[in-house]
């Protein structure tokens, strides 16, 4: 019984210590010196007022440019002004540039105007189905946003029969992989087959929140967000074909064993 008790007692304070207070910081060191730092999944977590906290930390590692692979804020959000103020602390920091995941995927035509609008506000980029060349330390990247159709997570109020995304899909929104090394930002990494088919050097990519639960000393996520059983893609690096999917375990929704993070990538 009193094993009990402290296994009850210690799974509480983990939870409420990652859910209330953590914030962590994951490095991948992937061969380069260009820094992108990657803030995910979001929704209607807050790190200190106009998430100040999460702003200072990702200046402390002084990137390159800042990406948000979707889901900055919940399909049930009317109030944007924390997303606003979090976009132009982050743009004082570094070229920022996001995407939509489903939850902004999902918003009302209005919602969706008045969140896109305060993207041009902050200074922020948004790269939905569009492609941003830069010159970075010397070398050329090519940033490609891809925002996927909502039948891809939810279909007729379900999680059954969902829709696919194949490389000439993305081929017909992008065109042809560019001349020159390509991060793919999207938002879901379920089609890592297809981005690398299409060409992606490397997909940077959340929405699984690294599995909710993640086992302990096993690395693997226990739910996706389609209610799907130990995902494959859940958290981390892979190698997919000749790509590199990183997929971080996002900074929002409720997690155990699964602290939230942003990820840096020197490339």
């Amino acid at each position: 019984m009193i094993i009990i008790i402290l296994l009850v007692i210690f799974l509480a304070a983990d939870l409420i210590a990652e859910n209330c207070f953590m914030l962590c910081v994951r490095r991948e060191k992937l061969g380069g010196d260009i820094k992108i730092v990657q803030a995910a999944d979001l929704h209607k977590r807050r790190f200190g007022k106009n998430n100040k906290r999460l702003c200072k930390r990702i200046s402390a590692e002084k990137p390159d440019i800042i990406l948000i692979t979707g889901d900055l804020v919940s399909r049930s959000c009317t109030d944007l002004s924390t997303a606003e103020a979090t976009l132009r602390a982050l743009t004082e920091i570094a070229p920022t540039y996001l995407i939509f995941g489903n939850h902004e995927t999902d918003f009302s035509p209005e919602m969706r105007d008045k969140f896109i609008q305060i993207v041009i506000n902050s200074g922020a980029v948004l790269l939905n189905n569009k492609t941003a060349r830069l010159r970075i330390r010397g070398r050329d990247i090519s940033l490609c946003g891809l925002e996927l159709p909502s039948t891809v997570y939810k279909k007729n109020g379900k999680y059954k029969n969902l829709d696919t995304v194949d490389a000439s899909q993305i081929h017909d929104t992008l065109g042809n992989k560019p001349d020159c090394m390509t991060i793919l930002a999207v938002h879901n990494p379920l089609f890592a087959q297809s981005y690398a088919q299409w060409g992606a050097d490397f997909a940077v990519c959340g929405h699984v929140h690294g599995g909710v639960v993640r086992i302990p000393f096993t690395g693997v996520g226990l739910l996706s967000p389609e209610r799907r059983l130990l995902p494959k893609y859940s958290k981390g690096n892979y190698t997919v074909g000749n790509m590199q999917l990183l997929v971080s375990g996002g900074l929002g929704k409720l997690r155990l064993f699964n602290p939230p993070e942003i990820v840096v990538y020197e490339l």
